[in-house]
């Protein structure tokens, strides 16, 4: 039998990406699923496609408390608890800082970084009694500041600070709290991703075929919950960049705007 095996687990942002992986990861395992996300063609299209499965869906929007606290308390009211929370929803931008209004990372800052606190603030209680698990799905850019990406790093930043202080608070109750930080992944968060002025960009700058499938990335996360981890980063190559910002800063500084950078233009 699975460790999932009717374990109640709500997922934010489940109908794309990550988030999709996850929910069918989960239903595959025998998981009782709840998930929410502000498309309803794509949330129906997810239902359908897992016919006679433990799934709910809800129409939320995570940046709102209110959507928030309705769809946790839709989850108790289906299923009576919560055994796992995945906070995974989140959006990027791509732009420089000095063109971006500022609505455009408050919208990231709001989705990002506050609704990780809304749904967590609300699913606590249960999963204490639970002795269960919240996760954050962070980034990367919460390790390291990436350059067109200001706001999104400062919301990954934000969850791990939050997630760390969390977990430190409720060392002795039971409950893990974890944190995963992919690398580039294979989504659709690069098509949805805010430019300058808070509108979605539309296509990727990236080579999406090199990077890790969402599936693969789905995969890890949950070997990491059931095994209780505190992080996971995922890649050599991400481990390396995070020990590398850490002990030579100003080396991490060079070879990151190398990257994002062609001939003083931000061409990823």
């Amino acid at each position: 039998m699975s460790f999932f095996s009717n374990k109640v687990i709500a997922v934010t942002g489940g109908s794309d990406g990550i988030g999709k992986a996850l929910v069918d990861a989960l239903l595959y395992n025998g998981a009782k699923v709840a998930t929410c996300g502000r498309n309803n063609d794509k949330l129906y299209q997810l239902q359908t496609s897992h016919p006679g499965k433990s799934l709910v869906i809800y129409m939320a929007d995570i940046s709102n408390e209110t959507d928030c606290r309705n769809f946790i308390n839709e989850v108790i009211k289906i299923f009576g608890t919560i055994d796992i929370l995945i906070n995974n929803a989140g959006i990027s931008m791509r732009s420089l800082f000095r063109e971006t209004q500022l609505e455009t990372l408050k919208k990231v800052m709001d989705i990002n970084f506050w609704g990780t606190v809304y749904c967590t603030k609300y699913a606590l209680p249960y999963v204490l009694k639970q002795n269960g698990t919240i996760v954050g799905v962070s980034s990367i850019a919460g390790y390291r500041g990436l350059p067109g990406r200001t706001g999104y790093s400062a919301s990954k930043f934000a969850m791990n600070g939050f997630f760390e202080s969390l977990r430190t608070e409720l060392l002795d109750s039971g409950v893990n709290i974890m944190w995963v930080c992919p690398g580039f992944t294979a989504s659709n968060i690069r098509n949805a991703a805010l430019n300058k002025n808070a509108k979605p960009q539309g296509e990727s700058p990236m080579d999406e075929s090199k990077m890790m499938s969402a599936e693969e990335c789905a995969t890890r996360i949950l070997h990491a919950i059931e095994k209780r981890k505190r992080t996971l980063v995922f890649s050599a190559n991400d481990k390396r960049t995070v020990l590398l910002n850490r002990l030579a800063p100003s080396i991490a500084d060079k070879l990151v705007s190398k990257f994002f950078f062609k001939n003083g233009e931000l061409v990823k």
